[in-house]
């Protein structure tokens, strides 16, 4: 079986579908229990739930596209090639983080990306997929991620310039 196979294999099975940020998704939890809009910071627009846990998965033609959402969340590496992350932290710092199974080189099967980090990922083997879960607390609601500007981040973090120019894959102002 090719890897493209195996990676549709594994969307079919799981119930994955396209997502407009992170490659194809399937919810796997979402918490009955709400966390009253009132006790969250004053940048949640009403309740949330708790948590909630999606798998994802991102292929070199389907990578995650720079976003942040307002919630931590806790990537889990599951299956397939390691997940390079650019991270752009909110106050003005940034590092590439690889989350994946080759512990010796450095890898990490857990990634905690805190609220409002900006992110975006990169496979760096060709034809090649990785099978990740994630955890956000409180849980994840549609208004709480926001796209990043790569001109505009480009500008707030000029040391990661390059770094943005490759996870987009395209050259400043392209």
């Amino acid at each position: 079986m090719s890897t493209r196979e195996k990676a549709n294999q594994i969307i079919d099975l799981l119930g994955l579908a396209p997502h407009p940020t992170c490659g194809f998704v399937a919810e796997t939890y979402r918490s009955s229990r709400r966390i009253p809009s009132a006790v969250l910071p004053p940048e949640y627009e009403g309740d949330r739930p708790l948590a909630s846990v999606l798998y994802f998965m991102v292929t070199t033609q389907t990578p995650i596209r720079l976003h942040r959402i307002r919630s931590d969340q806790m990537y889990h590496h599951y299956l397939g090639a390691p997940l390079e992350v650019l991270l752009l932290y909110p106050e003005g710092t940034g590092e590439v983080r690889i989350v994946g199974p080759d512990l010796a080189m450095g890898m990490r099967p857990q990634l905690l990306i805190p609220g409002g980090t900006y992110h975006i990922s990169r496979i760096r083997a060709a034809d090649s997929f990785a099978l990740l879960g994630t955890t956000e607390w409180p849980g994840f609601e549609n208004p709480d991620v926001e796209l990043g500007d790569p001109q505009t981040l480009m500008m707030e973090y000029p040391a990661f310039r390059r770094l943005i120019e490759e996870f987009i894959g395209s050259p400043a102002g392209g």
